[in-house]
């Protein structure tokens, strides 16, 4: 079975209609510090995420909004013989990507795109499966962005969407400090056009595009001191430096005085302590496209 014909990673696809439409900017940034952050979340939530996720020897992959390559790796991983195209409307992200990949797998079957979500350069029914992981959140049309990619699968071949939803975390010792900071990620990211709450819509959002057999299974990220490597690699390393990234952005909006801004992050950090605890759900959405 053949890949997909794709242009290099450095060509840029013009795109059919106008991004801005449709994209809203990352809220987190591309910094170096975003790029690890993203690594270590996609490291550390492997198992959670992706377990069950594996595509037949030879099969037409598509990732979407594949950024640094932080899931690639992970794909690569669970479906070796598979043929995957990885997308991003970043350079920069693709550059990360390509590299990233390369090092963790040289032998894996990726070609890389430069592309907008609204504009991909393919053809119908050009793929067995597509992939899509923290992606929706940050965009101003969620299920327009399904729809169009529904085009691009075959009879009978699946979707594979993973979200977040921030209105999912909970943590002991509780504080309205800490969930104050967090809210401001949820305002900043709604006020870009964005959802953070998006994974709790997956099922009507995958249905409404027109896919059939939609199944959601909640996938829950739970830290304490018995679980040492969820506590650093997610509460610390992911889940507070995700929302860290929006401090600047929060105090100029005015959304918390910079006095309790601190005091939130010290109480999130609060709960990464040997007496803390955190909790955090995931929503793993499937979907096939009917003949």
């Amino acid at each position: 079975m053949q890949t997909a014909a794709v242009p290099p990673a450095d060509t840029t696809i013009p795109a059919r209609e106008p991004i801005a439409r449709t994209a809203v900017d990352y809220v987190h940034g591309y910094s170096r510090r975003e790029a690890s952050r993203l690594e270590d979340q996609a490291d550390t939530l492997a198992a959670l995420l992706h377990g069950g996720t594996a595509y037949p020897a030879g099969s037409r992959v598509l990732e979407v909004g594949c950024g640094v390559g932080a899931q690639t790796a992970h794909l690569v991983d669970s479906s070796p013989d598979a043929h995957f195209v990885a997308v991003d409307r970043s350079a920069d992200s693709l550059a990360k990507a390509r590299a990233r990949v390369t090092a963790h797998a040289p032998d894996a079957h990726v070609r890389w795109c430069r592309a907008d979500l609204f504009a991909l350069p393919f053809p119908d029914a050009e793929f067995d499966h597509i992939f899509v992981c923290f992606v929706l959140e940050h965009l101003a049309a969620a299920q327009q962005a399904l729809a169009a990619l529904r085009r691009l699968l075959r009879p009978g071949g699946t979707i594979t969407v993973i979200e977040g939803d921030h209105g999912s975390a909970f943590f002991h010792p509780d504080s309205a400090y800490a969930r104050a900071a967090i809210d401001c990620l949820v305002r900043l990211q709604a006020d870009g056009g964005g959802n953070s709450l998006l994974g709790r819509q997956l099922q009507p959002l995958l249905a409404q595009a027109g896919y059939e057999d939609v199944s959601v299974r909640p996938c829950t990220a739970y830290a304490d001191r018995t679980r040492p490597e969820l506590v650093d690699g997610f509460t610390r390393s992911t889940f507070i430096a995700m929302i860290e990234s929006v401090r600047n952005d929060a105090l100029a909006a005015g959304l918390m005085t910079e006095a309790d801004w601190d005091r939130g992050i010290a109480d999130l950090r609060r709960t990464a302590d040997d007496d803390g605890t955190f909790h955090y759900t995931f929503f793993k959405a499937t979907g096939t496209r009917s003949a």
